[in-house]
């Protein structure tokens, strides 16, 4: 019965070897590593230092949208004054950004 179907041998490891056949995942892994976790670490230190350095009359725009500036700085809150006599109270690390000096005034 062997004339119309041959038998079927084993083949060798198509990889090529163990440790071989793993070089593309951890070339994947180190491609993720710098293309996408280690900028977002960065990011993540750049805004803990500027939640940090806030300071009264720093002009700030919070994760809403919000232009203020700020009047106090608590631990874990700050005020901004987002409209003359309109103050109110945000999350600290909610400010998304800073401001160059004078853009309350001109919005």
């Amino acid at each position: 019965m062997n004339l119309f179907i041959s038998d079927a041998w084993a083949q060798g490891d198509p990889t090529g070897g163990g440790l071989l056949g793993l070089l593309p995942f951890v070339l994947i892994i180190v491609v993720f590593y710098f293309l996408l976790i280690r900028p977002q670490q960065k990011r993540q230190k750049q805004h803990k230092e500027m939640v940090a350095n806030l300071s009264k009359g720093d002009e700030v725009v919070t994760n809403g949208g919000t232009l203020g500036k700020i009047t106090d700085v608590g631990e874990n809150f700050v005020t901004l004054e987002v409209a003359t006599g309109v103050q109110i109270k945000v999350q600290a690390h909610a400010v998304q950004a800073m401001m160059p000096k004078g853009t309350v005034k001109e919005a």
